[in-house]
């Protein structure tokens, strides 16, 4: 097996675990009357507030260089993290509510969007803000992978090519830059007197998003050429039969 597969088949049984689990409160909302379409809008909702409270740590800073509120970066990564589940469980509530939709779909898509926007924008300021400008870049290079990872594969299926291919798709960009904020709050908070530490860690967290996800959208780029011009040696091939066919008659 394949260490694509491989990573596929965890993957897949890692969602598979979350589903059980979130399902029981899945099966609550949908008694409740609760559409797939405002369980969106409250990630979104969720997410906008988690890049409020870490734009407001970057304002902070303005205030007082010297004292860095790495306890707001920590509550920024609680928020993102509990609010971007809201992410399964839309469209575990389309699934079992019986409430598929195309624009659900398209919704749900592009308020995925925007909260990684939000996010990963908030986190940009906070690192301008905290003196670190190349971090901040890193952080809009990561951005711009996030968008195009996304843009990509909208742009293959308009053209009919399914492209799901890639390490570094949404789940994996939420779970990293969590896990950054978390871990750099963590750290800022338990040694104030160095916060080049905490501050470290969070740009390598933007650095690996950064790097994977501008791979994975070029990679999906790839797919594409490929898939399109196998599609158009088999529109070539059938033509020359046709022609042959043609000329026997």
């Amino acid at each position: 097996m394949s260490t694509k597969n491989t990573f596929k088949k965890k993957r897949d049984g890692i969602q598979q675990g979350i589903y059980f689990v979130i399902n029981p409160f899945v099966k609550l909302l949908i008694r409740m009357g609760v559409t797939p379409n405002i369980v969106t809008t409250i990630g979104l909702l969720g997410n906008l507030a988690a890049a409020c409270i870490i734009a407001w740590a970057g304002y902070c800073a303005t205030k007082d260089p010297n004292h860095i509120r790495f306890d707001l970066i920590t509550w920024g990564g609680v928020v993102t993290i509990a609010f971007s589940l809201f992410d399964m469980l839309d469209g575990q509530v389309a699934r079992l509510g019986n409430m598929v939709s195309r624009f659900g779909a398209l919704y749900d898509s592009v308020l995925d969007r925007y909260c990684e926007l939000l996010t990963l924008g908030a986190l940009s300021y906070f690192l301008i803000m905290t003196g670190y400008p190349i971090g901040a870049l890193i952080t809009f290079v990561a951005l711009v992978g996030s968008v195009m990872v996304s843009y990509v594969r909208a742009r293959a299926e308009g053209v009919g090519i399914e492209c799901k291919v890639g390490f570094m798709q949404r789940p994996e960009r939420v779970v990293v830059t969590t896990l950054g904020c978390l871990a750099c709050g963590i750290v800022g908070v338990a040694s104030p007197n160095t916060p080049h530490v905490a501050i470290l860690i969070l740009i390598i967290a933007m650095s690996i998003i950064a790097v994977f996800a501008n791979i994975t959208a070029f990679a999906r780029v790839g797919v594409c050429r490929a898939a399109l011009a196998d599609d158009k040696a088999d529109k070539g091939g059938n033509a020359d039969a046709k022609a042959d066919k043609a000329v026997k008659k």
